[in-house]
C-alpha cells in the first residue's frame, strides 16, 4: 500500500519514536524527505542522519535528540497537505513562537526555514512547523 502523504508519515514517525524515548527512526527515504531532515539537522533539533540499505531499499536513520531526557522537539506539524496547499509570499511567512521554532518552507531555491527565506527574498509551500 502507498503512502498517501510521505510528508505527513516522516512527522508523524518522528513524533512517536520521540515519544517512545528511541534513539533512532528508520525512515523510507526520497528526496523532499531528506531536505526536511537537513534543515532539521541544521537547526540542532535532531542528532544525525545516516543513509541505510535494507532489503534493496533506501532508508534514513534518524538520531533524535534529548535534552535531560526531554525530546528536543516539542511540537511538529503539518501545515500544507495534498487536500490543501498552503503558499505565502516572503511577507506572510509564519514566524513560530516569535522565532524560538522555525517554519520548513519549500521555495524554488530549496527547501530551508522561514528565516533563510525571507532573507533571500523567497516564498514558497510552507511544509510543516517545528518547536
Amino acid at each position: 500500500m502507498a503512502i498517501q502523504d510521505p510528508i505527513s508519515d516522516l512527522l508523524t514517525r518522528i513524533r512517536n519514536a520521540q515519544q517512545a524515548k528511541h534513539k533512532s527512526v528508520l525512515v523510507p527515504d526520497a528526496k523532499v524527505k531528506r531536505a526536511i531532515v537537513n534543515v532539521l539537522l541544521e537547526e540542532g533539533f535532531i542528532a544525525s542522519s545516516v543513509h541505510e540499505e535494507v532489503d534493496n531499499r533506501s532508508y534514513m536513520r534518524i538520531s533524535l535528540k534529548y535534552h535531560e531526557g526531554i525530546g528536543v522537539i516539542d511540537s511538529l506539524k503539518r501545515v500544507s497537505r495534498p487536500g490543501l496547499r498552503i503558499y505565502k509570499s516572503k511577507e506572510n511567512l509564519p514566524k513560530v513562537r516569535s522565532g524560538l521554532g522555525c517554519a520548513i518552507v519549500s521555495t524554488s531555491k530549496g527547501v530551508m526555514t522561514d528565516a533563510k527565506a525571507r532573507s533571500l527574498g523567497q516564498g514558497g509551500e510552507v511544509l510543516c512547523t517545528v518547536t
